[in-house]
């Protein structure tokens, strides 16, 4: 008797911006104008931070989302705060969501020091207690990303983190698949389908609660400057986390994410 084949992944979700725009029925661009990690950029929905494109901005893809940061200053939020600095975020709260499965997006980086972009999994709920899953941080070093988990007394300055370092001859800059397999025990983040890191219910447990049972959705988003940049580059001026020649890439209109495409599959049930 011939040995049966697993079924294909489920897709829950994919979008490979193909449109002439962003999705509104699958995302949501997010308008903020406070920050918690000391980032120095305000989120505007604003076509010159974050938009679909082709042709040679699209960097070979057929279609790409293009998230650009800004040089703004003077801007001011609907708080009434002011930045200098403006770039684009985006999720799927309340459009998409999802328990455990697998979140993959194909990107393309930036380098450039303090430039912090980030595809990741956030918990629909109060942070951290619902848990956050970080699939993929940069913050301008091309040679490597990060991935990580917070959840109750494991957040912020998370212990559950790697760093991964791209193989010889790669960097941030070209398209790597960044993914993360999320079940119910563990998740395995992958890079290009390459294992850098795995997390368990037994490696949380000394931390805290396991937060990773419940409903999560989907944000990709290009933050600049802030806590997590400063701890690597060591810059506090010009700006947080962002040095003189980063502000100069970014008054360049230099400073950008694309993302080809975005999934969710889950396992089929025999």
């Amino acid at each position: 008797m011939p040995a049966r084949t697993a079924p294909a992944p489920r897709v829950l979700f994919f979008d490979d911006f193909a449109g002439d725009s962003v999705d509104r029925s699958r995302w949501t661009v997010r308008i903020t104008g406070r920050t918690v990690n000391e980032e120095q950029q305000a989120y505007v929905d604003d076509t010159a931070t974050i938009r679909v494109v082709r042709g040679p901005l699209a960097a070979g893809s057929n279609g790409a989302l293009l998230i650009r940061g800004r040089w703004r200053p003077g801007h001011v939020t609907p708080e009434g705060n002011r930045f200098d600095f403006v770039s684009g975020r985006m999720d799927s709260r309340g459009k998409v969501e999802f328990t455990y499965g697998t979140a993959a997006a194909r990107m393309r980086l930036t380098a450039g020091a303090g430039l912090w972009p980030a595809f990741w999994v956030l918990g629909v709920g109060r942070w951290p207690d619902t848990g956050e899953i970080d699939v993929m941080e940069n913050v301008g070093d091309p040679s490597w990303v990060s991935a990580a988990v917070h959840g109750p007394g494991y957040s912020g300055n998370t212990p559950l983190v790697k760093r991964d370092t791209f193989p010889a001859g790669q960097d941030i800059a070209g398209w790597h698949v960044y993914a993360v397999d999320w079940r119910a025990d563990a998740m395995v983040f992958r890079v290009d389908d390459r294992e850098i890191y795995r997390v368990t219910r037994a490696m949380v447990a000394p931390y805290g609660r396991w937060a990773f049972d419940n409903p999560k959705f989907l944000i990709v988003n290009l933050a600049l400057g802030g806590g997590y940049p400063r701890s690597v580059n060591l810059t506090k001026a010009p700006y947080v986390g962002l040095p003189e020649s980063t502000v100069q890439l970014i008054q360049r209109d230099g400073a950008a994410v694309l993302v080809d495409w975005i999934r969710v599959t889950q396992e089929a049930v025999p």
